[in-house]
């Protein structure tokens, strides 16, 4: 898995426009970006409530990438199914929402999905040893979720290095995923640390050409040399 998903961009919907979402989505199809990123609030877990099952579908409707779905929720494990049915290749939970982290986990690969673990900026990476073994992928959160516009926290860059290392042990394949401030000036740094999966939302949608702006991330991403 590892080669031939080194550097993937996806592109964060929650900053489409969503008068105009169908044209959003067939510009990432056209695009070089790999995944959609759909983030799912409930208001309780984050202050921010985003959007549920009829616009995933909807997005699942006209995409012709894969969408891996972020749940900012209390409670995720009694949507798991529902929101595979709604077109969900992969589900993040949060750690700080799971008391039951490994039930979660096999839920979401009983469902026939990756099963992803994010984790807020002050939650430290170590507290995945038991369970990394067992996941395809780790959100690490580099702004505090459910505020837009704010700035990247730097302390990421250190996080993502700790967990390469951890997974170098246990579980080489896993994929890391940051979302929050991530753009040009700090794609290279962030792929340089391990991270494979590049979530952007504001860089990209607001740029001149949304489309050219990926092709710049992933370039900037694939060109960085891994330090492990």
């Amino acid at each position: 898995m590892n080669k031939h998903m080194n550097h993937l961009i996806a592109p964060s919907v929650l900053s489409a426009d969503f008068a105009n979402l169908q044209r959003d989505v067939e510009m990432i199809n056209s695009s070089e970006a790999d995944w959609f990123h759909v983030d799912v609030m409930d208001g309780v877990f984050v202050p921010n409530i985003s959007f549920g099952f009829p616009v995933v579908e909807a997005i699942k409707k006209h995409a012709a990438k894969p969408l891996d779905v972020h749940l900012m929720i209390v409670n995720p494990d009694q949507y798991i199914e529902r929101f595979v049915a709604a077109g969900a290749n992969s589900i993040t939970v949060h750690y700080e929402a799971c008391t039951h982290l490994n039930k979660t986990i096999q839920a979401i690969h009983n469902a026939g999905v990756r099963a992803s673990v994010a984790l807020n900026p002050h939650t430290p990476v170590e507290l995945l040893t038991d369970i990394i073994v067992e996941l395809d992928m780790v959100l690490i959160m580099s702004v505090n979720p459910g505020f837009g516009g704010q700035t990247f926290i730097k302390n990421t860059l250190s996080k993502v290095s700790r967990l390469r290392a951890m997974a170098q042990i246990s579980n080489p394949d896993l994929l890391i995923e940051v979302d929050g401030g991530v753009a040009l000036h700090n794609t290279a740094a962030l792929s340089s640390a391990g991270v494979n999966v590049f979530v952007a939302g504001n860089s990209i949608f607001a740029a001149e050409s949304p489309a050219q702006m990926i092709s710049a991330m992933k370039n900037l991403a694939s060109s960085a040399i891994q330090s492990i």
